[in-house]
């Protein structure tokens, strides 16, 4: 059975001007991706910049985000590491901590061989009873991992179930499918890829776009699984402007942005991460507009 089927959000961390995490400004925007037709919640991921938090902050947010959804949909902890020791450890903890589901991201900077990878996965995977999405975005990273690879994984390893596929190449995506026939679930990692990702046989899709718009992503997905090939053309079609916006910087530095737009109050990022710049503010800004989301903050 699939983790989830749908829209999964990528979850920002809302935090305090002076860093700190705001858990009541989670809790809102947790329940309001669920009251709109998010399908999962994906916690202290790349868009979450669990990479700036100490172990510390890492757990606690990842079991108070289980708390605050409350079994409604499945929770997904992000517990990759460059370091194999280090992602176990995560991955242990946060199965303690109630998590549904894993999201491990390949080993970053590092640059481990395939066979490596292969290792690395099944440690972690063997240290847990939970569900494994291995996470492929060699453009954070610096290494794919190759669709035989994730095929491999796939076949030996039981609770290694999907991949989260960010590599942004569409011939990779139905590599992956043909080669695991149905043995592992492929979600798209990338917003303005959900279509033909989910036409080729996709789940759905780990979203950015969905803090924003979490009904429409929703309905992108679940129109096309049911045949509605043109309603899901048209939604991904009327969001690529806005989608586009999203990533003008690095992610999540706009997503962020846009939520202080729509009146969340998620503060500011982490360092090295920065303020989104003026003019591409700007785009974001009327991106969102043409888009039909409200803007409080003009």
């Amino acid at each position: 059975m699939s983790i989830f089927t749908g829209a999964g959000v990528a979850l920002i961390t809302p935090m305090y001007e002076d860093g700190s995490i705001n858990y009541a400004e989670m809790e809102r925007i947790i329940d309001d991706q669920i009251e709109h037709g998010t399908d999962a919640i994906i916690v202290c991921g790349t868009t979450g910049e669990a990479t700036t938090m100490s172990y510390e902050e890492h757990m606690e947010t990842i079991r108070m985000c289980v708390g605050m959804v409350h079994k409604r949909v499945p929770v997904i902890a992000g517990t990759g590491s460059n370091c194999t020791k280090s992602a176990i450890g995560l991955s242990e903890k946060a199965q303690s901590v109630g998590a549904d589901a894993l999201l491990v991201v390949s080993p970053y900077y590092n640059k481990a061989t395939q066979n490596g990878l292969k290792q690395h996965f099944t440690k972690i995977a063997s240290a847990v009873d939970l569900p494994l999405i291995l996470y492929n975005i060699q453009g954070r990273t610096g290494v794919n991992i190759a669709s035989q690879t994730i095929a491999d994984l796939a076949h030996d390893v039981d609770n290694i179930v999907a991949v989260k596929e960010a590599s942004g190449n569409i011939s990779q995506v139905a590599e992956i499918l043909h080669l695991t026939q149905g043995d592992v679930d492929v979600y798209s990692g990338n917003d303005d890829q959900i279509v033909p990702i989910v036409a080729l046989g996709g789940k759905g899709v780990i979203s950015v776009l969905s803090h924003v718009a979490p009904q429409d992503t929703h309905d992108m997905v679940m129109k096309l699984i049911a045949g509605d090939v043109k309603g899901s053309q048209e939604l991904q079609l009327k969001y690529l402007p806005l989608i586009q916006a999203l990533f003008s910087e690095v992610n999540p530095i706009p997503v962020k942005a846009a939520m202080n737009m729509m009146g969340y109050q998620v503060g500011s990022l982490r360092m090295p991460l920065t303020e989104m710049e003026d003019a591409h503010k700007q785009v974001l800004r009327a991106a969102l507009i043409d888009a039909g989301i409200t803007v409080v903050d003009k």
